[in-house]
């Protein structure tokens, strides 16, 4: 794929999310709100270092930084992956349906279209871990960022997880889509109420300190 979805501006991107074009579509859209949640936390964490008052949490601030660096990159990746797996569908489903090989190209390609969404369950979960370990240590400052992270973070799972179903849904193979979407749905179950948490307890702090 010659274009970069990544590089394009904000605005490019919404049009092209907004145009009647297949991709970017769904799944480019969770990975890039969970590589934004991902950049607040390291904005949190960017704020915090250097402060005498958190002077003992530096090395693990910066540590988490890192950390959440390279979600935020893989998250960018997979909005191209994401984009990418949509090709070898779109031609499964171009074969004409009496010829014999097009049901196995149909399912290589759907099972290969659900890998990408499934890494974003991954590494938005990562970021969840993250961003709960950075509120715990940055400044009281940036707390409100990384409810926000997590808010993001949360709904890319939520997205992510339905372009996981929706390819397992179509694969022939009931095992192996039992199998992604068993994965999937601990993944989601687990960090989908981890990240909500987080959020309500940045903003009952916040709204505690309001009265």
């Amino acid at each position: 794929m010659d274009e970069r979805y990544t590089e394009l501006s904000c605005e490019e991107f919404s049009d092209r999310l907004a145009a009647r074009e297949s991709v970017p579509g769904g799944g480019g859209a969770a990975a890039l709100v969970g590589a934004l949640g991902a950049a607040l936390c390291s904005m949190a964490g960017a704020f915090t270092v250097g402060k005498p008052r958190y002077a003992s949490v530096e090395g693990e601030v910066r540590a988490l930084v890192d950390e959440a660096e390279d979600v935020r990159y893989r998250l960018i990746e997979l909005v191209e992956e994401d984009a990418e797996g949509f090709a070898p569908l779109a031609a499964a489903y171009a074969i004409p349906r009496d010829d014999p090989s097009r049901a196995e190209a149909l399912e290589r390609a759907t099972e290969a279209a659900a890998m990408a969404p499934l890494a974003m369950v991954g590494e938005c979960c990562r970021a969840v871990s993250l961003l709960e370990r950075m509120g715990e240590r940055c400044s009281r400052l940036l707390a409100s960022d990384v409810a926000c992270g997590a808010l993001l973070v949360r709904a890319a799972l939520g997205a992510a997880s339905v372009n996981v179903y929706v390819n397992t849904a179509s694969l022939a193979d009931r095992a192996q889509a039992a199998a992604i979407e068993s994965a999937c749905e601990e993944l989601v179950e687990e960090y989908v109420p981890r990240a909500e948490r987080l959020a309500d307890s940045v903003l009952e702090g916040i709204r505690g300190r309001s009265r």
